[in-house]
């Protein structure tokens, strides 16, 4: 799935068929269209403003937030909009990649909310695929590689045979998701190379 082109999609049909905050709607978009999320992310704030909780409004906010990097605000904004649309699996899937974006970030790694920026992460992936279903390559490479940045972050800590036992169990996971992949989308040279590095992590543990 392209799921920018799914997000212009949701834009284009809100502005033929809505009146709220027009204005600043079809400023966004235009904007959106010239790449310019900054701006965008401007028009679309004035237009949460003046129409809280529209769907619409809420999708193209959070995809320019995570456009800008501002991952925090995207989150936020994609949780806003599953309240209202329970099933969007574009929200599940930018706020997943926002979430493991942030647990990635080297300034995180203090924080003791680290693993759960990954859990959550992990957890919103698989909503995305159980919606979508399982033919998304896409899917199930940001699964992998959510799946095997969190074993990473487990195995620094590992030191006990049941708590090594986790991290292969979560390489193993990635590995799976990996394999989906190539299943999908056969001879990808970048999902060979992450079974390889997952299964040399695997033979490191034991």
């Amino acid at each position: 799935m392209n799921y920018f082109k799914k997000a212009i999609l949701g834009l284009i049909i809100f502005t033929s068929t809505s009146s709220f905050a027009q204005s600043n709607y079809e400023r966004s978009m235009q904007a959106m269209m010239k790449g310019d999320y900054k701006t965008a992310a401007i028009q679309l704030e004035k237009a949460d403003a003046k129409t809280k909780d529209n769907a619409n409004v809420l999708q193209m906010l959070g995809y320019s937030y995570f456009q800008n990097r501002e991952y925090e605000k995207c989150i936020a904004t994609y949780s806003r909009l599953l309240t209202i649309k329970p099933t969007e699996v574009t929200a599940y899937y930018y706020r997943g990649i926002a979430r493991l974006k942030i647990a990635n970030d080297p300034k995180e790694s203090l924080n003791t909310m680290r693993e759960n920026f990954y859990l959550a992460s992990l957890k919103d992936f698989t909503k995305a695929i159980e919606i979508n279903g399982d033919e998304d390559a896409q899917m199930f490479q940001n699964r992998g590689l959510a799946y095997k940045d969190y074993a990473i972050f487990r195995s620094f800590k590992a030191k006990k045979k049941e708590e090594k036992a986790a991290c292969v169990a979560l390489f193993n996971n990635s590995i799976a998701d990996f394999q989906k992949v190539l299943t999908l989308q056969p001879l990808r040279k970048d999902i060979i190379d992450w079974v390889t590095y997952d299964k040399a992590q695997i033979a490191s543990l034991k």
